[in-house]
């Protein structure tokens, strides 16, 4: 490869960082953010990524300066195998790029519902898996269920303790928190951190539901959710920036163990910092959350392109990454595919 393809940028000067891989668009929860109506998976066995496809994809987006690898889903751990394609991937953790000198993985990350995490994580941890985040929106067994239709928060809170015992850190928790539904268990998650010295990460709730039932007034902000631990649990901002990072992250004023993380695209939208770009489980790139447009990574590496050819691809798509999401403007269009189809 060229030696100019060593690092990647948009048309806005924005380093790309962070590539965030879909294994696939199955999840064995419904929950009513994301797949309230549970309708059927549209990608099929012959149009998602193989592994081979993905490690490859992988060795090219470090090439160019990709540090962070997050697998998601979907439920990733659905995929068959997964461990052995950690396998394949963590050595880019090791090893120079072919392009560059310096460009290698630095983080390699999977994010699950924890459904069957628990009885993994060790292995994961031994393929090369750095580190876990576990979705877990309820602390209450019946709104649990009513949150993702199953009756499985011992299973998540197994996979939490299995997370832990296996060093998959930092483990963190990601809540979605929706006004009237869980919003009353925000101090509740707080305390949960404190107790299990763990990262929650609440996250504001976004237009990506199936349903397409999403509106600003169940919205609760980050600042409401800040606000609401503050009076229990005082917190202290533990740094000035956010960086490229999406969360502004909190340490307890009073020294307990545990961190806060606050998540918010609607109301405080970090666009302007972001690093990511995402592959869907059929090969698609979207270069933002929010896009209503997709490009055709699989084809382009089915075609028989060589890897400088990838390269260019991939390079005049990130070039296309909008400026930022449009979810405040009166033209914002939802997108077609929820959080299951994109990855999250």
């Amino acid at each position: 490869m060229a030696e100019n393809n060593t690092t990647l940028f948009d048309s806005y000067g924005r380093r790309i960082r962070d590539l965030r891989i879909s294994l696939t668009d199955r999840c064995n929860f419904r929950c009513f953010y994301c797949l309230p109506n549970g309708e059927p998976p549209l990608a099929r066995k012959e149009t998602i990524l193989t592994f081979e496809e993905i490690v490859e994809v992988s060795e090219i987006f470090v090439s160019l300066g990709i540090e962070k690898i997050r697998l998601t889903g979907g439920e990733p751990l659905i995929r068959k195998d997964v461990e052995k394609l950690i396998e394949k991937i963590a050595p880019l953790k090791l090893r120079k790029t072919p392009s560059s000198n310096s460009n290698r993985l630095i983080d390699l990350a999977l994010t699950s519902n924890g459904h069957s995490l628990a009885g993994r994580a060790g292995a994961l941890k031994e393929a090369g898996l750095d580190r876990v985040t576990i979705s877990l929106d309820s602390l209450k067994p019946e709104n649990f269920k009513r949150i993702t239709g199953v009756d499985k928060l011992d299973m998540v809170l197994e996979a939490i303790d299995a997370a832990k015992k296996a060093n998959l850190d930092p483990v963190k928790i990601n809540a979605v928190i929706v006004k009237g539904c869980n919003d009353d268990e925000i101090v509740d998650f707080a305390r949960f951190a404190r107790a299990n010295n763990v990262s929650i990460r609440f996250i504001e709730f976004m237009p990506l539901d199936s349903g397409h039932e999403w509106t600003r007034e169940m919205v609760v902000s980050g600042k409401e959710m800040r606000e609401k631990i503050s009076r229990v649990y005082p917190l202290k901002l533990k740094e000035e920036s956010r960086g490229s990072e999406t969360a502004w992250k909190y340490s307890f004023a009073d020294g307990a163990k545990g961190e806060i993380g606050i998540i918010a695209p609607v109301t405080q939208m970090f666009c302007g910092a972001c690093s990511r770009i995402r592959i869907t489980a059929d090969g698609q790139i979207r270069t933002c959350l929010f896009s209503t447009s997709e490009y055709n990574l699989r084809d382009v590496l089915r075609s028989g392109a060589s890897p400088d050819e990838v390269v260019d691809y991939v390079k005049k798509v990130t070039l296309k990454k909008e400026a930022s999401h449009k979810i405040n403007e009166k033209e914002f269009v939802q997108p077609d595919r929820s959080m299951s189809f994109i990855g999250g």
